[in-house]
């Protein structure tokens, strides 16, 4: 039997009654009910999206996955990036853990986000680089003087030194400088020597003279000759046993001999010896006193012969004295000794100073200093010698004209003849850093160059001289560039923990990488013509260089007039403005200038390292300036095989002929490119033209 939906719903409607009292009990209840439901649903998502925020925090940090922005693709790249190192030996670098295969420490993997990526540099972010202060500098192109540091003894002036010697046998009977230092003066008593010998001597010259005078006119010729020369033997003698012309004339005067002889002193000076006492014996040719004359001192230098060869005569030295620090005494190189001691391999060096006031003492010790242009060649300039004449002895004594020396007597010699030009003379420059900016290790010599903020790449560098503060560079940087001057051994040290193959124990390949061993590259050939005589004088610096060229080719040491054709008209182009010249243009005209000098003086192997720095500049030179009237092309050959790279150089004809190896490879290079000026030529007779109506 079925229920109709009408009688159900009439059964569970309520009465009025109930109707009123049982929606107000329901309310409370379902509102309470609902707020529970909801708080609780509430937590929950908070809770989980905690839970969420911090499992994503840790995926991320431990790598399970990577922040918006980086694919699986960058995760694979690092992956693959990812290498490890010896913390002993940073060269050694793998892919994977180990052990290192030269000390066999346990590998660790490097620190990521440090290397540059070319294994010649590394990158120092701003925050890092104030903390380790790392600072720089620019090299600059300049003319540097080194200064010659060196220690002497202050001696004395062995042309104003006498010694005091006894003639006669006899006994030192009274010494008036009777102690060492004691001063005295031309003509002053020094001793008196009691001697029979000179008494005897005297009685003959007295009893001669007396017989002489008794003969009369009737006296035998024969007789009166004889005795005439007895008279005259017997002053000589006296002459020769030490008598003065006064102490004889005395003796002429009063015929009485005397017994004693009383010594003067031939010089003015001071007495630096005693050799005797009063009472003693001795025998003639004794030395009794040294006396020296100190209104001038020596200073003797002992240098190595590197440096006495470029030390000339009459140069200025300056000298602090031990005894007298602060005070600066100023005198002229007197002699340079032209033998090295087999001892001490050194040369001596004489400095000559006025010591009128007797403020030098022999025996002090002195420091000097002796300023030496770098690179300087021929004549020098000093503005006190230009034009003058100076004693061959006594550097002091400086004339105007010709003549003899007051104190020696000797012809004055002029100072071309030591080196010093009239007119003054332009010194090459060259390049240099400060001194903190180089690490040595070994035979290694490196710099760090800043090539781009941060980026710092290593150098190799040549060296030349090293100054108190500077050092010069002979090659591996360029003028203008940027080198780190402290904190370059931190810059060091990343390089080494990053595994870059190169850093200060192995830097004989960063040049190499650095290169790329790839020869000079030029976009075009735009070289502009030179009229006059400057273009006349340009061709004529390329014929030396191909001249210089011809003859390493041939295993041959260029000769000294190509090379000085070469020095010269490079240092005459690079400081005359009459051309117009570029700074880059200079530059390249100082650089082969200052690698031209005494070419022909070094081995062939030096010669052939100077010749490739010379081709770096004369290369690009010749696409840039030519002599107007030349249309002959160049070719540009390289030769991969040069060490270190930079093997480049130019030819007049374009038949092969190697300059750094000779017969030993005289095939071995390519050409690279030929510099054709025939079609430029019309072009840069106008601009030429243009340039001389100016």
């Amino acid at each position: 039997m079925t229920t109709k939906p009408e009688t159900k719903t009439e059964q569970t409607q309520p009465n009025s009654a109930a109707t009123v009292q049982t929606p107000t009990r329901m309310s409370w209840n379902w509102w309470l009910s609902r707020c529970v439901a909801s708080g609780m649903f509430l937590a929950a998502m908070l809770l989980a999206g905690i839970l969420l925020l911090v499992t994503v925090g840790i995926a991320q940090r431990v790598g399970w996955i990577r922040p918006a922005g980086e694919s699986a693709g960058n995760l694979d790249h690092d992956h693959a990036e990812a290498f490890y190192i010896c913390s002993m030996h940073p060269n050694i670098r793998q892919p994977s853990a180990g052990r290192c295969p030269i000390c066999d420490m346990e590998l660790a993997p490097a620190p990521s986000g440090s290397d540059s990526g070319d294994k010649i540099s590394v990158m120092i972010p701003q925050a890092k680089r104030r903390l380790a202060n790392i600072q720089t500098a620019i090299a600059t192109l300049e003319l540097v003087r080194t200064e010659l540091h060196t220690i002497g003894s202050i001696e004395v002036d062995e042309s104003r030194q006498a010694t005091i010697a006894s003639y006669i046998d006899g006994r030192i009977e009274r010494l008036f400088a009777d102690y060492t230092g004691v001063s005295v003066n031309t003509g002053d008593h020094l001793a008196v020597v009691y001697s029979p010998q000179l008494y005897a001597a005297q009685i003959e010259y007295v009893e001669s003279g007396k017989a002489l005078a008794k003969m009369t006119p009737s006296t035998l010729k024969i007789i009166r000759e004889t005795q005439i020369k007895l008279v005259a033997n017997s002053r000589h003698k006296l002459v020769e046993l030490g008598m003065t012309t006064e102490q004889l004339a005395e003796l002429d005067k009063t015929g009485i001999a005397q017994s004693r002889l009383t010594i003067y002193s031939p010089i003015g000076g001071t007495v630096t010896g005693k050799m005797t006492q009063e009472g003693k014996y001795i025998k003639a040719g004794e030395p009794i006193y040294q006396i020296a004359d100190l209104s001038t001192v020596w200073l003797v230098l002992k240098l190595y012969p590197e440096d006495a060869s470029r030390i000339r005569f009459g140069q200025t030295v300056q000298a602090e004295i031990a005894s007298k620090p602060g005070t600066i005494l100023q005198g002229r190189v007197a002699f340079i000794d032209p033998l090295v001691n087999t001892t001490s391999r050194t040369v001596g060096v004489r400095v000559e100073f006025d010591n009128t006031n007797k403020e030098l003492r022999p025996g002090d010790y002195a420091r000097a200093t002796i300023e030496i242009p770098i690179g300087s060649s021929g004549d020098v300039y000093d503005q006190e010698l230009a034009g003058k004449w100076i004693s061959p002895m006594h550097p002091q004594v400086i004339r105007d004209t010709p003549g003899d020396c007051p104190i020696c007597g000797m012809k004055l010699v002029s100072t071309k003849e030591y080196g010093f030009s009239d007119t003054p003379v332009d010194q090459p420059k060259s390049l240099s850093i400060p001194r903190s900016a180089v690490l040595l290790a070994g035979d290694n010599s490196v710099v760090y160059v800043e090539t781009k903020p941060g980026r710092f790449e290593i150098r190799r560098v040549i060296l030349g001289p090293l100054l108190k503060n500077r050092a010069i560079i002979l090659s591996g940087i360029s003028a203008g560039e940027k080198v780190a001057t402290s904190g370059n051994y931190l810059i060091d040290s990343q390089m080494q923990i990053v595994g870059n193959p190169v850093s200060v124990i192995n830097a004989t390949v960063a040049n190499m990488i650095a290169a790329k061993n790839l020869p000079l590259q030029f976009d075009q050939w735009s070289a502009r013509g030179i009229a006059g005589d400057a273009g006349e004088q340009l061709e004529q610096l390329y014929l030396a260089y191909f001249d210089i060229k011809q003859k390493l080719s041939s295993d041959k040491t260029p000769t000294k007039t190509s090379i000085e054709a070469l020095n010269t008209i490079s240092t005459a182009l690079a400081s005359s403005d009459a051309t117009g010249w570029t700074d880059e243009e200079k530059e390249l005209l100082s650089g082969i200038s200052q690698h031209s000098q005494n070419l022909h003086e070094l081995s062939l192997a030096k010669a052939r390292l100077e010749f490739k720095w010379i081709s770096q500049s004369i290369t690009p030179l010749a696409t840039r300036v030519r002599g107007i009237d030349n249309p002959q092309p160049f070719y540009h050959f390289y030769c991969p095989m040069v060490k270190e790279g930079q093997g480049d150089w130019l030819q007049n004809n374009d038949r092969l002929a190697n300059p750094f190896y000779g017969a030993e490879m005289l095939r071995c290079g390519d050409l690279i490119n030929m510099f054709d000026v025939t079609e430029n030529e019309t072009d840069d007779k106008v601009d030429a033209s243009a340039q001389e109506g100016k």
